[in-house]
């Protein structure tokens, strides 16, 4: 992996070098220095906590969504059809259809926040719904000797038996939430890498739009990262 990515680099920097695709790829070395400089710094840094913010907050009601839709079903498999049939639908509808509806019911200032919930709703849902779903049929039996009510086979057996793949679903969520909170930003809000994006591509800033798209994937990646280590740690103690 580290090879790899040395090798992705390097062939960004030999690209922007040798203007193998023109102006339109600047070297690696140019978008750095353009990152740490110190007039530009505040600029950066003000747009990517902006984004990391929305980004954070629709991911915790995207999550809080998904686990409650998903238990739901659990508790009530006569509702699951139908919150199934719900979740695909909205995760089939692009978000630029939505774009609009979220202007208007939660503001340009939400739309980040409501685009990156629902970026990240569908992922845990599914997550979220296969760990609970699993077979626990030798288990379930003696909980079904012992009389546990439905409640408590909920929260005793099948809710700690899904927490691996729980995990797995914040973690694989993390980037949706970034990417989702991007595209809302284009939808007119004031802030926000999203913003610095537009802005460049609007007045032809390449070497600019380079180093937001990038601080975009390095947020993105941290996030990954972090909740990469949530899941190992939930993995080692609860997967059976």
């Amino acid at each position: 992996m580290a090879a790899g990515t040395v090798a992705l680099l390097a062939g960004w920097e030999v690209i922007g070098r040798t203007q193998a695709f023109g102006d339109t790829w600047p070297p690696l070395s140019s978008v750095l220095q353009l990152l740490v400089s110190a007039s530009d710094r505040s600029l950066f840094l003000g747009a990517a906590s902006a984004t990391a913010s929305a980004a954070g907050w629709g991911y915790l009601l995207g999550v809080m969504a998904a686990v409650a839709g998903a238990a739901l079903t659990s508790l009530l498999p006569a509702v699951r059809h139908g919150v199934d049939r719900l979740a695909a639908v909205l995760n089939a509808i692009p978000v630029v259809a939505l774009g609009p509806l979220f202007i208007v019911t939660v503001g340009r200032s939400g739309a980040p926040v409501a685009v990156a919930m629902l970026s990240v709703a569908f992922t845990m849902y599914v997550a979220t719904t296969s760990g609970l779903r699993r077979d626990h049929r030798s288990t379930g039996d003696v909980f079904a000797v012992l009389g546990a009510r439905r409640l408590s086979r909920f929260g005793r057996l099948e809710l700690p038996a899904a927490l691996p793949t729980l995990a797995d679903g914040l973690r694989l969520s993390a980037p949706a939430a970034v990417l989702g909170a991007v595209l809302g930003e284009w939808f007119g809000t004031q802030s926000g890498l999203g913003v610095l994006i537009v802005s460049a591509m609007s007045n032809f800033q390449i070497t600019l739009l380079w180093a937001a798209a990038l601080l975009v994937v390095l947020v993105s990646l941290v996030a990954f990262g972090a909740l990469g280590l949530l899941e190992r740690a939930v993995s080692a103690r609860f997967a059976s």
